[in-house]
């Protein structure tokens, strides 16, 4: 049977980019969401299988902002320049556990929003391990799931404006793997949710 591993990340960054002239990511984590087959979602403890690391920085440059919001997780900037891992380490580790976790299914990889999550991994993953374990497109966005199961439009489908009973019970602290975890929650809520006319 085939079969699509749904893989939630989040990562945390000092700044909008990445790029050895621009921007670092700071870590990166991975939650298991669940298994998308012929018959359906199947939900996964998010808890129960993820991934995350510390990375060391890989540029010299750094928003002033961004840094601030990855303290408020408990990322120190200036100590993983010793502490982070090396970023080929980091990623081949990442693509290990990915690949063995899927097995012989196909990895997903989801993000909310998927734009800025996908742009620092997939960069990662193609420049310090040479591969994607997720391809060049496997990857879904969690806020566009919610709009097309409700019709409602893209800004409408902000995580402050959905129904109370799809928010997650983690709470989102700027620390890569509670987001992640608080992503696959929001992931499987939406996924196994029979969405109301939003203008009733």
């Amino acid at each position: 049977m085939n079969e699509d591993v749904y893989f939630s990340c989040d990562i945390e960054s000092d700044g909008p980019i990445p790029g050895t002239d621009d921007y670092s990511m700071l870590s990166i984590a991975f939650s298991v969401a669940g298994i998308m087959s012929s018959d359906g979602f199947h939900s996964r403890p998010p808890r129960q299988q993820t991934f995350y690391v510390e990375l060391k920085p890989i540029s010299h440059n750094f928003d002033a902002d961004a840094v601030a919001v990855v303290a408020e997780g408990g990322l120190n900037r200036e100590e993983l320049l010793t502490t982070g891992s090396d970023p080929k380490q980091a990623m081949s580790a990442a693509a290990n556990w990915i690949n063995e976790v899927a097995g012989a299914r196909q990895p997903v990889f989801l993000a909310y929003p998927l734009g800025f999550d996908w742009s620092f991994s997939h960069y990662y993953f193609i420049r310090f391990n040479g591969s994607d374990p997720f391809g060049f497109g496997n990857a879904l966005d969690i806020r566009t799931i919610y709009q097309h199961k409700t019709g409602c439009l893209i800004e409408d489908a902000k995580r402050d404006q959905m129904p109370e009973e799809l928010l997650p019970t983690t709470a989102a602290t700027h620390n890569a793997l509670d987001d992640a975890i608080a992503q696959a929650e929001l992931l499987q809520n939406i996924l196994n949710w029979n969405a109301k006319n939003t203008s009733d």
